[in-house]
């Protein structure tokens, strides 16, 4: 079968080459990392550096920032030192289109400050000057010993490759797709501009592919491909996935069938956020994705009933959103004073029906009562009843929120650079 069309056997266990950037390990066999991009001006670096220790502190691995200006260019050094200075030290990549090549060469201090430039081939000019540019890119990357993400989109895909390729289905009739022309496309850019990178001078272990699309079948198939064709760790995502429930479904469900398979070393969820909306939502999704599926641990998980007739109150769901907003608010502070509070489980339940059991069976867990049920919430610890909570929802909030911080105190160490 032909692999492009995603209907071929799974790639299992993708083994790729180890390349560091910043502190942080990709790829080698190192645990998938979480990767976001900013959304302010790059060249306000007050507001860009507090956003980036925003999504750090949200759970990113590695913050990305666009770098499209000499103002922006200007102002990564100071970015990188505001960071720095609010104890931030996740790697900040920058994301070069169209300029890069100038950039770079022009604001040698913005290429010394960043741990990582993303190059996308379709957007550094065409014929000679493409190869020129590209080839610019990689050489300061060389100078600066700096990796490489060698990125490329399928909305700014080299159309004289696709062109070359549409013509050549024509000629030979060949009677394949252009979606799957495309594809193949994605893939030959990415692997030919990974070539010409290591002509160029850059070693194997400085340069990450990626090839994002914005549908979960086509990234699938494209993926599995990569894997195939290259041991170069692999950023994974699905681009331009949209806002809300679609984006993060659709993210998902591509997603999550290629890191089940062993495929992608770096993820970062694209949603669109809504006006002045939370940047880190992104954030938060993938490690909620690479949480579900067992690959990392990142935060505590909040089991919660979906609500029925049974529930017709909304305490459950006003509990459980405040106790998942309070996990958010208090992990920066726990995780660098406890060792494996992420592990920390907690379920938040409605009734009697699933309530007890759910409860018993996370670290901590509260049975609210449901319709027509006594008014009394019994609590469970590690599976036994250990008090009955009552009284106005402050009250059981209060209360659920002490025996968290009970819970944290008592049963993960103090990490050993903190006693």
């Amino acid at each position: 079968m032909n692999p492009m069309t995603g209907s071929s056997a799974a790639v299992k266990l993708h083994k790729t080459v180890g390349v560091r950037v910043g502190s942080v390990q990709i790829g080698g066999g190192a645990p998938v990392a979480v990767q976001s991009m900013t959304l302010t001006d790059t060249a306000d670096a007050a507001a860009t550096a507090t956003q980036c220790v925003e999504l750090t502190e949200a759970g990113s691995e590695l913050v990305r920032v666009t770098v499209n200006t000499a103002e922006a260019a200007a102002a990564v050094p100071e970015i990188k030192r505001r960071m720095l200075d609010a104890g931030c030290t996740a790697p900040l990549i920058g994301d070069f289109h169209y300029n890069g090549h100038l950039l770079l060469t022009q604001h040698p201090a913005c290429a010394a400050a960043l741990d990582k430039y993303r190059i996308n081939p379709g957007n550094v000019g065409t014929g000679a000057r493409r190869d020129e540019r590209f080839s610019t890119i990689c050489k300061v990357a060389i100078d600066h010993g700096k990796p490489v993400r060698i990125g490329v989109n399928g909305g700014s895909l080299n159309q004289e490759l696709v062109v070359a390729k549409m013509q050549e289905n024509t000629d030979r009739s060949l009677g394949r797709g252009s979606e799957e022309i495309l594809n193949e496309c994605m893939v030959i850019s990415a692997v030919e501009s990974t070539a010409l990178a290591l002509e160029t001078g850059l070693r194997k272990d400085q340069i990450i592919i990626s090839c994002k699309v914005s549908r979960p079948r086509d990234l699938i198939a494209i993926y599995r491909e990569l894997a195939r064709r290259t041991d170069q760790p692999l950023h994974l995502g699905l681009t331009e996935a949209g806002m809300g429930a679609k984006g993060l479904v659709w993210s998902a469900s591509a997603m999550g069938v290629l890191l089940s398979e062993g495929i992608g070393d770096t993820v970062r969820v694209s949603l669109t956020p809504k006006p002045g909306g939370d940047r880190r939502e992104e954030v938060y999704a993938a490690c909620e994705l690479l949480q579900a599926l067992g690959l990392r641990s990142f935060s505590p998980s909040v089991t919660a009933c979906p609500g029925c007739g049974r529930t017709t109150s909304s305490t459950f769901q006003e509990l459980a959103e405040r106790t998942q907003e309070y996990i958010r608010e208090r992990m920066p502070d726990w995780k660098a004073r406890h060792e494996g509070v992420e592990t920390l489980t907690l379920a938040v339940m409605g009734c009697v029906v699933n309530g007890p059991g759910e409860s018993k069976a996370a670290n901590i867990g509260i049975s609210l009562p449901g319709t027509g049920e006594a008014p009394t919430c019994p609590v469970y610890i590690d599976g036994e009843h250990v008090t009955t909570l009552r009284g106005t929802y402050d009250e059981l909030a209060d209360g659920f929120r002490t025996l968290v911080e009970d819970y944290v105190e008592t049963h993960y160490p103090v990490r050993s650079d903190r006693s």
